[in-house]
């Protein structure tokens, strides 16, 4: 493989990591990056630099972590694999820089040659690779971390559709791992360029009272700092002390999630003290306290109770001289590196060796996270188990023996009951929360004392707990107890779900054809038989959803061999044949017969009190359009479609009952106002109209298009609903059918 002619610029990394103090490998690191330049050379992103630009800056942020040689070189060859395939590979990684930076790499390199052709399900099995690499050296997670930042830095050039992707993944999944690990200030500069680009209007409106409070009150912040510095001094603390401002989407998250308005955010100014040690923290609580009167309930010590990403740091909120309330943190100046860096800034890597047992035990989490996501197969579920599991949100508890552990909220005594061993789980009675007997479905709140009682005789969980439980974890212990342990009743349940499922396709079959079906569709996907698939559907270890498809390609290859369809329905059979009792989707006449089947047609939603005509399709019956929809006009035009057209209007009394609904659909043109779409979901509310369906799409630099579809008795119904909408201030115009 040939050298890059031109070695790249790396002396900004270079200098970078000199000032760091570090003893970093400067030649391999240099080798690094000329050779990642030689396999990108002609390859440029979507901004139109050179592509080499990527990994160089992805390595100046891995650099500010102070990770090692070898993280630092896996940064500059991080797509060199998947991106240059055809020019190096994993082998070629590690004969040139060694086994250790071709184990980083290969963590960091997506399935590019998985056979999957669901996109959907490919994106998962990136995600689980990228998480096994994780448990196996947490510095993947930390150069991935990384990589993904300078993407969202320089997201802004892709187009909107992939700008809203990345940005939903990067909010789902990696700034919640960031949490996790307690790397806040890139958490923290992910969640605001994900707001940035998932609600642009409402982030900018943040920005700007950011920008405007903070010109108010300058001299609030200057006059309370400077009133700190001299008690601090008074007493010989040394000190180190910031000002600050909540961030963009803190402030953006409170006011949509807990529906506060920019007034009620009573911690929007922060002070950091930052002292030398421990005792010191202390003290200076107790002066701040002593200065400023403290806001009941709001003082959390994570000093003698850290987070699970290690935070630790104290928290008040007291209130200055005038009377503007404000948030102090006080930690030592390595509490407030770890909150800054988390695991990173603990994780080092000398002569081969980690950082020791106690880091890898702050790490099991990881270990945890992977088991039980290993199990998941639904890509739905998968990310629903993802984002609750590492989620920043969470419930801090206690043991009898005064142990922490940390739960999702929302979490259940069952979770954590299984979140202690999976013995105390599957022998559980019931359970205690301060002393007191509670429901199993009970979820604790942060300080409650949990206590499991256990009995030997235990028949073990319920299939009910199932839907109880919130985290994974728990849910594949359980599933894992019913597999081992309920076979036969597995395999019961399992051919209960799937006669279930064939009975609905109305046609008579025998056990042995169900077995055949079942069996054929197990080996498939991997079953040696079909019990080995009743009981995987039996303990949920895979969902009959899942499944179903190929279940009912099958029974119709076997069974029902679909009869020749007809070319076209002509009005003749439709009127001799039977009538069905089908108001409920109708209420339409066809050409004096009442009964008929029919659908309304999509483009144009008809309702009661509008003038209707039927369509004649070819297979589906009679679609029935208002009569002046564009698209029935176009289709009426061609002549071979004359005889296809045939008369309708709506039975008497059609949308008089308010069980009889039909779909409407809006086009909503709005001025850009934080809050209108809450109005405007409110007001539907009020009237006691179903919001089925929303969307939002921009219409100019100030305007907004909310397109509604909602639940309509009939075209008075229709106008009632208008009416309504338009006196919301800001709505410029309501229209029928989508903008």
């Amino acid at each position: 493989m040939a050298e890059c002619c031109a070695p790249c610029n790396i002396d900004n990394l270079i200098d970078k990591l000199k000032k760091s103090g570090n003893n970093y490998d400067f030649d391999k690191i240099k080798e690094a990056a000329d050779f990642a330049a030689g396999l990108h050379e002609g390859q440029f992103r979507v901004s139109g630099e050179p592509y080499i630009s990527h990994p160089i800056a992805v390595a100046e942020i891995v650099a500010t972590l102070g990770l090692d040689t070898s993280s630092i070189c896996a940064a500059l060859l991080h797509d060199t694999v998947e991106d240059c395939s055809d020019k190096t590979d994993l082998g070629e990684i590690q004969r040139r820089f060694g086994e250790e930076v071709a184990m980083l790499v290969d963590g960091l390199t997506k399935l590019v040659t998985l056979e999957i052709e669901d996109k959907e399900e490919a994106h998962i099995e990136n995600l689980r690779k990228m998480l096994l690499a994780m448990s196996r050296d947490v510095r993947v997670i930390f150069i991935k971390l990384c990589d993904r930042l300078h993407n969202m830095r320089t997201l802004g050039v892709k187009s909107d559709p992939k700008r809203r992707s990345t940005a939903l993944e990067t909010m789902h999944v990696y700034a919640p791992l960031a949490h996790r690990l307690g790397m806040q200030k890139i958490k923290q500069e992910l969640e605001n360029l994900c707001i940035s680009y998932l609600d642009p209007i409402g982030y900018e409106e943040v920005e700007t009272y950011i920008n405007e409070k903070l010109g108010e009150s300058r001299d609030f912040i200057d006059h309370v700092t400077e009133q700190v510095k001299q008690k601090l001094s008074e007493n010989d603390i040394h000190y180190e002390l910031k000002g600050r401002i909540k961030s963009a989407y803190s402030i953006y998250r409170k006011m949509y999630n807990q529906n506060k308005s920019f007034d009620e955010i009573y911690d929007f100014y922060a002070m950091r003290i930052i002292v030398d040690t421990e005792l010191e923290c202390y003290t200076s609580l107790g002066l701040v306290h002593e200065m400023f009167k403290s806001v009941p309930g709001r003082f959390k010590d994570y000093i003698s109770t850290p987070k699970p990403n290690m935070y630790r740091s104290l928290h008040t909120t007291v209130i200055g001289s005038d009377g503007i309330p404000f948030e102090v943190q006080i930690r030592t100046h390595e509490m407030h590196r770890i909150a800054e860096y988390g695991i990173a800034a603990h994780w080092k890597y000398k002569s081969g060796e980690k950082s020791g047992a106690d880091m890898d035990k702050k790490l099991e989490w990881i270990s945890r996270l992977i088991e039980t996501e290993s199990s998941v197969s639904d890509p739905d579920e998968f990310f629903n188990t993802l984002k609750t599991d590492i989620f920043q949100d969470e419930t801090f508890v206690f043991t009898p023996k005064g142990d922490v552990l940390a739960l999702p909220q929302g979490a259940t005594v069952i979770d954590f009951a299984y979140s202690i061993h999976s013995g105390v789980g599957n022998s559980m009675i019931g359970a205690k929360i301060n002393g007191m007997i509670v429901p199993i479905d009970t979820c604790p709140v942060t300080g409650n004392i949990v206590e499991i009682l256990t009995s030997q005789s235990s028949k073990g969980p319920s299939r009910d707990w199932l839907n109880i439980v919130k985290t994974s974890e728990a849910r594949t212990k359980i599933r894992a107890w019913f597999k081992k342990e309920k076979r036969s009743e597995n395999i019961i349940a399992g051919k209960a779900m799937v006669d279930a499922e064939f009975k609905r396709w109305r046609h008579p079959y025998t056990e042995t054809q169900r077995n055949e079906i079942v069996a054929t569709v197990g080996q498939r996907i991997g079953y040696n038989s079909a019990d080995d698939l009743y009981n995987t559907l039996g303990y949920g270890g895979v969902t009959l959803s899942k499944v179903a498809k190929k279940l009912h390609d099958e029974f119709e290859k076997t069974i029902a061999a679909e009869p020749e369809p007809k070319a076209e329905i002509t009005a003749e059979d439709i009127k001799t044949s039977a009538p069905r009792n089908i108001k409920k989707a109708g209420g339409i006449v066809v050409d004096g017969e009442y009964g008929c089947q029919v659908k309304f047609a999509k483009c144009c939603n008809p309702l009661p009190g509008d003038s209707v005509v039927g369509f004649i399709t070819k297979g589906y019956g009679i679609s029935i359009h208002k009569n002046d929809c564009p698209n029935f006009i176009s289709m009426s035009a061609i002549p071979e479609n004359s005889a296809r057209t045939v008369e309708a209007h709506w039975e008497s009394g059609a949308g008089a009952s308010t069980s009889d609904m039909y779909e409407a659909q809006l086009a909503v043109y709005v001025f850009d106002r934080l809050g209108i779409v809450a109005d405007i979901s409110v007001a539907l509310s009020e009237m006691r109209v179903f919001l089925l369906q929303i969307n939002t799409t921009k219409s100019g630099s100030d305007k907004t298009v909310v397109n509604l579809k909602i639940s309509c008795k009939n075209v008075e119904h229709y106008r009632s609903i208008v009416a309504r909408l338009r006196a919301i201030e800001g709505v410029e115009d309501v229209t029928r059918g989508y903008s």
